[in-house]
């Protein structure tokens, strides 16, 4: 049940983490019978415009409070899991673009809706004076997309690492499996299965984890467990270790 989890309270509310960089707990939700916690992350453009990483749920107060930020802009799927709200954000905001992660089409057009573009290895110009990213191919179960606001120096993750924390997780068999897979505070990283995904990738993941620390993180936020408020290159280091060929 989703009740094996404490949420990140409140729930719904615009946390600000730097300049112009916001994130939202969300609601906890399950994914094939998993409870996770949920997060995303708003980044206010130059322009005045929202860059919206992972939306979550959108009740009536938040999106108050997410208008008076700046005018919605691009709704962003990470991967092809992190979608689910995008549909209801872009029935909310009419004119913003829906940026598709590798993979995720299939399934917003099982939900009746479609997105407007894809998202590539190359940012788009809306964004790219102070937003880089790129792609980690994910061997045989998913593509993501990071993403790096340059001004605050933030590295913005969904799943390459999650990091659940043993104190909210009120199930002792849930403990237990997170435990096992890998995923927990303090050493949150990839879990175990989708690690295994990578087998015979390394070369590949390495070359993309190096990218993200010549970034030179200060923080990194994730969409599932205590998110990393300093010393992101050290994190990055220590949850990839698993790579055995990070160029560093």
């Amino acid at each position: 049940m989703a009740n094996e989890l404490e949420a990140y309270e409140p729930i719904n509310s615009l946390k600000p983490v730097d300049q112009n960089v916001w994130i939202v707990d969300g609601p906890i939700i399950r994914f094939k019978n998993v409870a996770f916690s949920t997060r995303m992350t708003i980044v206010r453009l130059g322009s005045g415009e929202l860059f919206v990483h992972s939306p979550t749920e959108l009740p009536a107060e938040l999106k108050s409070a997410v208008d008076a930020l700046g005018v919605v802009r691009h709704l962003i799927s990470p991967n092809k899991i992190h979608y689910w709200w995008i549909g209801d954000w872009g029935n909310a905001y009419p004119d913003a673009m829906k940026w598709a992660s590798p993979g995720v089409r299939p399934s917003a057009l099982a939900q009746g809706w479609d997105f407007d573009s894809d998202l590539d290895e190359t940012p788009d110009s809306a964004w790219r004076e102070e937003i880089d990213q790129l792609i980690v191919h994910g061997g045989r179960f998913m593509d993501e997309v990071v993403f790096f606001h340059k001004p605050s120096r933030t590295l913005i993750l969904a799943d390459l690492i999650e990091n659940f924390e043993p104190s909210k997780v009120r199930s002792a068999f849930m403990r237990f499996l997170l435990k096992l897979a890998g995923n927990t505070d303090p050493d949150g990283k990839l879990p175990i299965d989708l690690r295994l995904s990578y087998w015979g990738r390394h070369d590949e993941i390495g070359q993309a984890v190096t990218r993200m620390l010549d970034w030179e993180p200060e923080r990194i936020i994730l969409a599932h467990g205590r998110w990393y408020q300093s010393n992101g290159v050290a994190e990055l280091q220590r949850a990839f270790r698993w790579v055995r060929r990070i160029q560093v």
